[in-house]
C-alpha cells in the first residue's frame, strides 16, 4: 500500500507517517503559504502523485483539488477551523462543502467537531490525534519550594482558546504561581493588557519551532490549554506526553471524551483550583487516558484499518 498524505496541520499528518510500518510506502506533499505553493503549487504535485490512499489534512483548496482531479479512495481530514469557521465563509463555504459531501471517507480531529461533519456525512470518524514520542516524552517533574510554574501554550485567543478565561483564572491564585505565556495569538496583545489590569506578572516566551516546544512543556508545572470547545488540542497531548499535567475544558457529553478524568474544568474558580491540585498523580490519570486513546501505534493501527477498508486490502 501507498499511502498520499497531503498537506498537514498540527504535525498530525508528519506524525502518523513517521509511525506507518516499514511496508507502507509513503509520500507526504507539503506547502507553504505562498501563493505559488498553495494554488498550482500543490496542485501539481497532487496531479503528478500516484497512490493506493489519498489523505487530505483540512478541508480547503488542497482536498478540493485532489477530489476534483479524481484521487481515489480519498480521505479528508478536518482539523476545527475549516468545519467551526470556513464552512460559514461566504467563501470558503462552497469548498468545505465540496469535500464533505465527496471524499471516500471523513476523519475529524478533535470531538467538538464531529457533531457539525455528520450534519453532512452520518459516517463521519473521530480519530485522535497522535503526538511525535520521539519529540514529547515524559522527563521528571521539577523539584523546587517556588511558586508552581504554569505555562499558557496555546495562542492567544479569547473566542476560542478562551485564553481571557485562563488569566482571570490564574489571577485568582497569582500569590502562589509564576506565570508564562507564549507570545503568540490575535488576543495576544490583549491578554497581556488584561492580566496586567488584573496584577498578574506574565513572562514572555519567544514562539518557537515546533521541535523546541518540548523544552517548554519540561520547565513547566502545568500546561493551560483551551477552555471554549470542550476537546483537548494537541497542546494538552504534547504536555501530557512531556509528563506535564494539562488543564482544559473537556465536554463529558462529547463522544471521544469519556475516559478522560478530568472533565468539565470551565468556571475561573474550577480551573484555578484544577491548577493549585495538578500533580503527578493528577499528570498519573491523565496519561492512562492518553496512552489508551492518543498513542501513536494505536491511532495509526486504527488508520490502517480505515485505509483497507477503503481500498480493498
Amino acid at each position: 500500500m501507498k499511502v498520499v498524505m497531503i498537506n498537514d496541520c498540527a504535525f498530525v499528518g508528519e506524525t502518523l507517517l513517521k509511525n506507518m510500518p516499514s511496508n507502507v510506502k509513503k509520500q507526504h506533499i507539503k506547502r507553504t503559504r505562498g501563493l505559488w505553493s498553495k494554488t498550482f503549487g500543490i496542485s501539481y504535485k497532487i496531479l503528478k502523485a500516484k497512490g493506493d490512499i489519498y489523505h487530505a489534512h483540512y478541508l480547503l483548496q488542497d482536498c478540493y483539488v485532489a477530489s476534483r482531479l479524481g484521487k481515489k479512495p480519498l480521505v479528508g481530514h478536518a482539523h476545527g477551523s475549516d468545519l467551526r469557521t470556513s464552512l460559514n465563509h461566504s467563501i470558503w463555504r462552497r469548498i468545505v462543502k465540496h469535500n464533505l459531501k465527496n471524499c471516500d471517507k471523513m476523519l475529524v480531529s478533535t470531538p467538538d467537531i464531529l457533531g457539525i461533519a455528520r450534519q453532512f456525512r452520518e459516517d463521519s470518524e473521530y480519530l485522535p490525534n497522535p503526538v511525535d514520542s520521539e519529540l514529547f516524552y515524559p522527563k521528571p517533574m521539577l523539584e523546587h519550594e517556588e511558586r508552581k510554574k504554569v505555562l499558557i501554550a496555546s495562542d492567544s485567543n479569547w473566542s476560542i482558546k478562551g485564553t481571557d478565561t485562563a488569566i482571570k483564572a490564574l489571577s485568582k491564585i497569582r500569590d502562589q504561581v509564576d506565570v508564562s505565556i507564549i507570545g503568540y495569538g490575535t488576543d495576544f496583545a490583549r491578554t497581556v493588557d488584561l492580566a496586567s489590569s488584573l496584577g498578574l506578572h506574565l513572562n514572555v516566551l519567544p514562539k518557537v519551532p515546533h521541535e523546541k516546544l518540548n523544552e517548554y512543556y519540561w520547565n513547566a508545572d502545568v500546561v493551560i490549554d483551551r477552555f471554549n470547545l470542550g476537546s483537548l488540542g494537541v497542546v494538552s497531548l504534547e504536555a501530557i506526553a512531556c509528563g506535564r499535567p494539562a488543564i482544559a475544558y473537556v465536554a463529558s457529553e462529547l463522544e471521544g471524551n469519556n475516559s478522560f478524568p478530568f472533565k468539565n474544568i470551565r468556571t475561573e474558580e474550577e480551573i484555578a483550583q484544577a491548577i493549585a491540585d495538578a500533580d503527578e498523580a493528577f499528570w498519573k490519570k491523565e496519561h492512562e487516558y492518553f496512552i489508551k486513546e492518543h498513542g501513536s501505534k494505536v491511532v495509526v493501527e486504527r488508520l490502517l484499518g480505515i485505509y483497507e477498508a477503503l481500498s480493498g486490502d
